[in-house]
């Protein structure tokens, strides 16, 4: 798939986020909120699955990206299995995806690797599992009957689902386990927080981190070949100017804007471009070598010569 190509559809699924734990080792600080490449952690969560039909956050009501259901557990901070019934209540979909609101490397990619593993696989729940090989049934897709099914069971064994450990509701569960130590990495700990701003500022993601930011925070949903704007900018900076890049990109947003948007535009207006800083280079090249023609096509005119 390239970048212009928009991703595999997915059928219908419902999304809850469990974002209402007390945070007690990082000192009960405001997790959802704590912000990682400049986005809020739960946001970061929200847009990996920005497609669910419906999304539940199970938590206080809070300002988001993107609208959300909201749901609380009773009694509040009553524990993940509680706030997971809580949160299913308000789903109808036929397939879950479940997820904690702490997970900052968490995209789009994987929550379809999840579900197109419980729809090929015949399991009735998939989940991540860790660096350690440790389950993480926050980042899980489900079936959603048989979510209900188990929650049923350990309300009428333990009358209630607070307190209870998610163990004891996977455990009635036939799972599917896919190994992702990057997308289940949660933060729990400042060392974990600083240790994931550390990671998103490394080369060779800093790039995807920061336009991602960008579309999230100009509300841009747009995928474009980022790979075409930065050969433009490079071609611009060597061939004209180096401030002569930003202003470049931003004319070809703006061309590209004008002519409808859309990713197709923004390819044709960064071609245009890059062809004339190529051609721009090309005259610099011949100036600076006067004996050479700027033109290798010969004088063809009847009275040339």
């Amino acid at each position: 798939m390239t970048a212009n190509e928009p991703p595999p559809a997915v059928a219908a699924y419902d999304a809850v986020v469990l974002a209402g734990g007390a945070a007690r080792r990082l000192g009960g600080a405001d997790k959802p909120g704590v912000r990682v490449g400049g986005r809020a952690l739960l946001d970061r969560v929200l847009a990996a699955c920005a497609d669910a039909r419906t999304t539940v956050v199970v938590a206080d009501p809070r300002p988001t990206e993107r609208p959300v259901t909201w749901a609380r557990e009773d009694p509040p901070g009553g524990g993940p299995v509680a706030a997971l019934d809580a949160g299913l209540r308000h789903t109808t979909a036929e397939e879950a995806v479940v997820l904690s609101a702490d997970l900052p490397f968490l995209g789009e990619a994987t929550v379809r690797r999840l579900l197109t593993a419980l729809r090929t696989t015949g399991a009735e729940g998939v989940l991540l599992t860790d660096a350690d090989g440790r389950d993480q049934p926050l980042v899980a897709a489900y079936r959603a009957p048989a979510l209900r099914r188990e929650l049923a069971a350990l309300t009428t064994e333990y009358g209630s689902a607070t307190g209870l450990p998610l163990r004891r509701l996977t455990a009635g569960l036939h799972l599917t386990r896919v190994p992702d130590p990057v997308a289940s990495f949660d933060c729990d700990t400042w060392d974990d927080i600083a240790a994931a701003r550390a990671r998103i500022r490394e080369h060779g993601h800093v790039l995807d981190e920061w336009i991602s930011a960008v579309k999230d925070e100009l509300g841009i949903d747009l995928d474009v070949d980022t790979g075409v704007l930065l050969d433009l900018a490079r071609d611009a900076a060597h061939g004209v100017a180096r401030p002569a890049a930003p202003l470049t990109t931003f004319l070809v947003g703006y061309a590209a804007a004008q002519a409808g948007g859309g990713p197709d535009a923004v390819a044709e207006a960064s071609r245009k471009a890059a062809a004339l800083a190529l051609r721009w280079a090309d005259e610099d090249a011949a100036d600076a070598e006067p004996d050479k023609a700027p033109d290798a096509t010969p004088d063809a005119r009847p009275d040339a010569g």
